[in-house]
């Protein structure tokens, strides 16, 4: 079962096995990782789930409603590493992704 790490906003590190097939919000939000809300219940809009990804993970490209709620609502937004875990959907591929909490959602 492929694995996802999440550095939370102490540093900490909470590693979480996840299911193919799910949106990396809800495996957040089942496993009660801190700071990640998915407020909107993963239909991209509310920037809750905003994530920095930190490992080399190639992820499908963001599209045009993600990078819209991204601009206009993610706080702390980093353009290169900034995502919305709601549109990320799991995959073998991603095994062992590492994602960074912001400070502030």
């Amino acid at each position: 079962m492929p694995t996802i790490t999440f550095i939370l906003k102490d540093g900490s590190r909470q590693t979480i096995d996840a299911e193919i097939g799910d949106n990396i919000m809800q495996v957040a939000t089942f496993n009660s990782v801190p700071g990640i809300d998915g407020a909107c219940g993963g239909f991209c809009s509310c920037a809750t789930c905003h994530v920095y990804v930190e490992s080399a993970h190639q992820l499908p490209a963001i599209a045009e409603d993600e990078e819209t709620m991204l601009q206009g609502t993610a706080a702390e937004r980093n353009k290169k590493a900034s995502r919305l875990t709601c549109q990320i959907i799991m995959t073998d591929a991603l095994d062992g992704l590492v994602l960074r909490i912001p400070e502030r959602q």
